[in-house]
């Protein structure tokens, strides 16, 4: 038996009976309602946000004729079981970080974003004109899914700490919350690494259950009040530097939609992956004022550890290069990640660089 129709068979321990009655797509007057479950507790800076413009972007753009029904993390399925729910047939459609499944299959992470690398810029080179979206594709095949990226954070931060980092030896035996395979390479050096819900890190590290957290960047930081309870901020983290969301549809219920319907979903997502980023963006740089205003310390790690980062990282990325499938998009992400950096670094690098010097 496939894993899809392992899936499609087996139940979900607590959360069967609740998405059980969400098999198909609801239908009324020849109006169709998709459910959509997310990863973001409601109301979550940002990632909660690009999921909702999302959902009302395919309900506008369809004249209602698609309605979306969104559900918050814990509203339906936990935050981390969106994947199943939606593979499964159980719910229709989720919006996440993909890097949250790579239990599923480590491929996932070059869809939300690996250690070292893409920018948001480069990775939407790779998807939209090289062969990411295929392989992202080629991935939810596996797993009956129709995926594409719906959100960018930019690049994020290197995270909240009780303590400064001197060394990578300070990482030994720290409780840290880090998702992805920047969390796998933490681990290497030393650290308790804890993947939890965006809505449950203020709890965590609030009560001690963390000594630490990565979210996003200053502004959604801000929001979730993380300077409420240490004021160490590293601002440049190795683990994101430019984190996509992706919004997924169960394959058979994307199969079952119009030509034209299918597209709708398609600009949404590309619409809501600009408009997340654009927000983010925007909201950063303000947000740090008011959090360096109150106290907190902007702090950079030294070479030693960044140098630690990368050794780990690359250890974590070979681990994984005998899977086929993770081998053929680790090869596709790095050879245009190595060919958009190439000519940023020369056109748009250093026109900022010399930007910086001379307005000062």
């Amino acid at each position: 038996m496939d894993r899809r129709s392992f899936l499609k068979t087996s139940a979900m321990g607590g959360t069967a009976a609740a998405a059980a009655t969400l098999a198909a797509p609801a239908y009324a007057q020849g109006k169709r309602t998709l459910t959509m479950v997310t990863s973001w507790g409601r109301g979550l800076a940002g990632v909660f946000d690009s999921a909702q413009r999302a959902a009302d972007s395919i309900t506008a753009m369809s004249d209602g004729n698609l309605t979306v029904e969104i559900k918050a993390a814990g509203e339906l399925v936990g935050a981390f079981e969106v994947f199943d729910a939606v593979s499964s047939g159980q719910a229709d459609m989720y919006h996440a970080a993909d890097y949250y499944f790579v239990g599923q299959h480590p491929g996932y992470a070059f869809f939300t974003s690996v250690p070292f690398g893409m920018t948001a810029q480069e990775l939407l080179n790779w998807y939209h004109h090289g062969e990411g979206h295929a392989l992202h594709d080629e991935l939810g095949q596996i797993f009956g899914l129709k995926s594409f990226i719906a959100g960018n954070t930019g690049a994020q931060a290197g995270g909240w700490y009780s303590k400064e980092i001197n060394s990578p030896e300070d990482f030994n035996g720290l409780k840290f919350r880090m998702p992805g395979l920047g969390g796998k390479a933490l681990g290497k050096l030393g650290a308790s690494v804890q993947n939890i819900p965006g809505s449950e890190v203020y709890q965590a590290l609030s009560s001690g259950a963390i000594d630490g957290t990565e979210w996003i960047g200053p502004w959604a930081d801000e929001k979730a009040g993380f300077q409420e309870i240490t004021k160490t901020y590293y601002t440049a983290g190795f683990h994101e530097p430019g984190a996509a969301l992706s919004l997924a549809t169960n394959r058979d219920v994307f199969d079952s939609l119009s030509p034209a319907h299918q597209k709708i979903i398609e600009i949404a997502a590309g619409e809501a992956h600009q408009w997340s980023l654009a927000q983010f963006l925007n909201n950063n740089g303000a947000a740090l004022q008011r959090l360096q205003a109150g106290g907190v310390k902007v702090m950079e790690f030294p070479d030693s550890v960044w140098d630690a980062f990368g050794s780990a990282s690359k250890d974590v990325m070979s681990e994984n290069m005998g899977d086929e499938l993770f081998a053929k998009i680790y090869d596709s992400y790095n050879a245009s990640m190595k060919a958009s950096s190439n000519w940023q670094n020369l056109s748009s690098g250093v026109y900022t660089a010399q930007r910086d010097r001379v307005l000062g």
